[in-house]
């Protein structure tokens, strides 16, 4: 059941105004009750590290799980879950330690936003989806220029949309006291992340409600125009791709291909579009935000008009800011809220 968008609003002011939150541009002043709230009063979630043994990757992942303020006082409850995946580079950490999360969620709570188990799982650097082509484990485990340790990034078969969708979903809904069907479950995300939680939530409709998308490498195949014009142009070669966006390519082509067919298969505009023609009933609720001065805005604004031609409603915003945590920071509660609006109910 979806809450009322107005509520939402007025409850991620609210956290704002206990100063555990950036404010939102053009936001309105949070209530002066608001503003004198003591952080006392904010009642406290906890945050814990579990594993898993995923039988898609091969090997055990650590996962972390924020629990909200009624989950030890309320023992008989059941909770909506929400998903949220780091980026190209970061681990399962990133969203506690750099983008305040916990505290974010802790605030949305005291001001009747609702609350949810979060899950911040570690998706190395795999994009969230099978990769086209096989890594070497042994030549991962050699490789000495990578910081993160080989036990940890390494896995055997690089198959990370079922490990997320499939085998992270029913150890967390075996082991917490979860809402465990996809109108209570949602998927987030920021840059790789947010690629991973539009692509997700729409090959697996089945399992996500809803998705927000921080950032995200929503239009991998944009390569132009730029400033952002329609019609927008899409890549026809590999080339293509690399002189566009050379800086994130070294781990795209093993996960996306080594040409167009693979990186269409794995387009989340795409994806809409066969959930439209196959299973429009199951159309996952879907948010996108990005800053004005991200390099990955133009994308951004593809997809929103790709997903407006074909009448799927998204909840699209873009604030001021650039691809940093800065701006994660002061718009994970948007997110947040607004994915409690549609799973907490």
């Amino acid at each position: 059941m979806r809450r009322n968008a107005r509520a939402v609003s007025a409850s991620f002011a609210l956290a704002i105004g206990c100063g555990l939150a950036s404010a939102p541009a053009q936001a309105q002043p949070a209530p002066a009750a608001a503003v004198t709230t003591p952080r006392a009063a904010v009642a406290h979630g906890r945050v814990v590290a579990d594993t898993l043994w995923s039988p898609a990757l091969g090997v055990r992942k650590q996962f972390i799980v924020y629990l909200p303020p009624s989950y030890d006082r309320a023992p008989g409850r059941h909770f909506p879950v929400a998903y949220y995946l780091h980026g190209l580079s970061g681990n399962e950490w990133n969203w506690v330690r750099l983008g305040g999360l916990a505290e974010v969620a802790d605030s949305l709570a005291a001001h009747g936003a609702g609350e949810a188990i979060v899950v911040m799982p570690d998706g190395d650097d795999g994009w969230y989806t099978t990769w086209n082509r096989l890594a070497t484990l042994d030549a991962c485990r050699r490789d000495s220029t990578r910081a993160e340790s080989a036990a940890s990034y390494c896995v055997a078969w690089p198959r990370y949309d079922d490990y997320l969708a499939h085998d992270l979903v029913a150890r967390v809904d075996s082991v917490y006291r979860t809402r465990a069907d996809r109108a209570h479950r949602a998927i987030a995300g920021l840059s790789m992340g947010g690629y991973g939680a539009m692509a997700l939530a729409l090959r697996y409709p089945e399992v996500f409600g809803a998705a927000a998308s921080h950032s995200g490498v929503v239009s991998p195949l944009y390569v132009g125009p730029t400033p952002y014009a329609a019609p927008a142009h899409y890549a026809a070669t590999v080339g293509e791709l690399h002189a566009y966006r050379p800086a994130t390519w070294s781990t795209k082509p093993r996960a996306f291909g080594a040409d167009t067919a693979g990186w269409w298969a794995r387009d989340p505009g795409r994806l809409a579009e066969r959930v439209l023609r196959t299973r429009p009933a199951l159309m996952p609720a879907l948010f996108a935000d990005v800053g004005t001065g991200d390099q990955l805005a133009d994308e951004n604004r593809a997809f929103r008009d790709r997903l407006a031609a074909l009448g799927v409603p998204l909840t699209y915003h873009e604030w001021p800011g650039a691809h940093t945590w800065t701006y994660w920071r002061a718009h994970v509660g948007e997110s947040l809220a607004w994915l409690l609006a549609h799973i907490g109910a």
